[in-house]
């Protein structure tokens, strides 16, 4: 199969999955929405499940490439932390399917994925592992930063506050609330 056709069956079934679920999304719907045959989806995935984790791994490249393009080691690496925040706020708010997997909805719709859907979520927290050690580098942070698990705790406070629903005013509430807890991860509780 040629790319440019591949590419067209993700974008598609990107939408799909985006608008309607993992559940109710159509393979006939995607096909008709490409262009192409049924079993030409299927030339392109084994499987809905398959189809699934191909547009989510290519949703979550291009959130950690967005990412990364943030991401410039002369610049402090407590103001990359909030640059790349912001970053990763904007394009998660954009593309729906990334938060689901980051929320863990999607391993509630596809349990027997769950070991690969956490290596996507590992994609997702290369870019702040790589401005922590950044900031280790800089002088920043702590030598002895554990950097995987302070990135995995980061990830974890930033989708705490995307706990609720999610309307367009509350996400100026959430961009709040994350920034007031990196604050604090930052500068701790005490006073100077």
């Amino acid at each position: 199969m040629d790319a440019a056709k591949k590419d067209c069956i993700l974008l598609q079934a990107a939408r799909a999955f985006s608008r309607f679920g993992f559940k109710k999304a159509s393979i006939d719907d995607i096909a008709r929405e490409a262009g192409v045959g049924k079993g030409t989806v299927y030339l392109a995935a084994e499987s809905k499940e398959d189809l699934f984790y191909q547009v989510l791994h290519r949703e979550v490249r291009a959130w950690q490439s967005e990412c990364a393009r943030a991401i410039d080691p002369r610049v402090p690496a407590d103001q990359l932390l909030g640059t790349l925040l912001t970053t990763a706020m904007q394009h998660v708010e954009r593309h729906p399917l990334v938060l689901d997997l980051l929320l863990g909805e999607t391993v509630r719709a596809l349990p027997d994925w769950a070991e690969r859907l956490d290596g996507l979520r590992e994609v997702g927290r290369a870019n702040v592992v790589e401005v922590l050690r950044i900031g280790v580098r800089q002088g920043l942070f702590r030598a002895d930063l554990e950097v995987d698990t302070v990135a995995s705790l980061l990830q974890d406070f930033q989708l705490a506050a995307y706990r609720g629903p999610q309307t367009p005013a509350r996400a100026r509430e959430v961009e709040a609330r994350v920034r007031v807890g990196l604050d604090l991860v930052l500068h701790g509780l005490c006073a100077p």
